[in-house]
């Protein structure tokens, strides 16, 4: 298991999206690409925050964004929780935690007294070079999206300068 570093180049990955389609890092060259690591699709913070992502993204079109949530749900969850939803951005499947793994957020959490290994909420900004960007722990669920288009803003400043 290797851990994704900020500063450095983040590996190709390939997941099935709500569709079943094959979506890989490769097809986002040249663009930014937010990877949101979220619990569970339908549970009411995923969907608070998924709806954020959906509602802002003009504005990630308008800073030549993609967004892509990830989730160890299976495919058929995804296309239930993004119909319901008419979210705009591809979900990914991540059902043996691979890429979660990889990105060092599949980790042990607490939750009413009991211990299980699950996904800690967690934002990565990737460049449009394929680099790894930013890394964002702290947020609520209701403003995450804002949380990413101000890191993103100023990324995307301070490469212009």
């Amino acid at each position: 298991m290797t851990v994704e570093t900020l500063g450095e180049k983040v590996a190709d990955f390939c997941l099935l999206n709500q569709t079943g389609q094959a979506v890989s890092l490769a097809g986002f060259v040249g663009r930014w690409v937010i990877i949101y690591f979220y619990p569970k699709a339908s549970t009411p913070g995923c969907t608070v925050q998924a709806c954020g992502m959906r509602d802002t993204w003009s504005s990630f079109e308008s800073l030549n964004a993609v967004v892509l949530g990830v989730s160890p749900d299976p495919v058929a969850r995804l296309n239930k929780f993004y119909t319901a939803q008419q979210l705009n951005f591809d979900l990914l499947s991540d059902p043996d935690h691979k890429l979660t793994e990889r990105f060092g957020v599949w980790a042990l959490k607490k939750f009413m007294g009991k211990e299980f290994m699950g996904v800690v909420r967690t934002t990565f900004i990737i460049d449009p070079d394929g680099n790894l960007a930013a890394a964002l722990r702290q947020f609520k669920t209701s403003d995450h999206h804002t949380h990413v288009i101000d890191e993103l803003s100023q990324l995307i400043q301070a490469r212009a300068t």
